[in-house]
């Protein structure tokens, strides 16, 4: 489905459809934390910026950023396992360990200060540290028992107890899914209130940022890497 923007849009609804655009926003000097409830029209105007001029450019940039997905999801088809691997270590693994304690952070602020007027939120804060739990240790099992195990037996053919590894990932990456799911549910598609402070803006927006990468890191795994010995 192609994506629209306009300038009755907010800020921050642009960057919550469209994270790349916060590179943009960021060029251009538009706040999109503490600014991210006004609409494009008004932070142009503020900025004298010529809204159908920033409107294509938010359309090409999306359309660039959605071809570059796409061709890199084809090219690790391509890639030998343990490169593919190593790029889900460095990329995935990696962007996990930084963002987890920081959003961690973020939601239990958030939480703990907006939980009364907002129940959802203790609910949002206690799901998401399930899953930080869940994402921590399924981390590990692979990069100490999983992945090593694939590069050493790579041609190899794998014994019935080592293709219970692959299932047992699987059904973490479907548990960590759920749980992103039910998320997703309780915050209503991560809408935020009238007059979100900054913090609880940008928790959303980095949440939205986490799923999308959880989503291609689960890709990458279950179906170009793991198929290429369960199936």
């Amino acid at each position: 489905m192609k994506q629209t923007f306009s300038g009755s849009q907010t800020i921050a609804q642009i960057v919550t459809d469209f994270p790349h655009a916060a590179n943009l926003f960021k060029e251009f000097k538009i706040d999109f934390c503490c600014g991210g409830q006004q609409s494009l029209t008004k932070a142009l105007e503020q900025k004298g910026l010529d809204e159908e001029t920033f409107i294509q450019k938010l359309r090409t940039s999306y359309e660039e950023e959605k071809k570059r997905g796409e061709q890199q999801l084809t090219m690790w088809k391509l890639v030998p396992s343990d490169k593919l691997i190593d790029h889900i270590v460095h990329t995935h693994h990696g962007y996990l360990r930084q963002e987890l304690p920081v959003l961690s952070s973020f939601i239990t602020k958030v939480s703990r200060v907006h939980g009364e007027a907002h129940p959802e939120l203790i609910e949002l804060n206690l799901l998401f540290h399930q899953m930080k739990v869940e994402l921590e240790q399924h981390l590990i099992e692979e990069e100490e028992i999983l992945f090593p195990l694939i590069k050493r037996k790579d041609g190899q053919a794998f014994s019935p107890s080592e293709k219970s590894l692959f299932e047992k990932a699987e059904t973490e990456h479907s548990t960590v899914g759920e749980i992103l799911q039910k998320m997703r549910s309780i915050t209503q598609d991560y809408t935020l209130p009238e007059g979100a402070c900054g913090t609880y803006t940008l928790s959303f927006q980095k949440l939205e940022l986490l799923e999308a990468d959880i989503f291609q890191h689960v890709h990458l795994e279950n179906n170009i890497l793991f198929t290429r010995f369960t199936q």
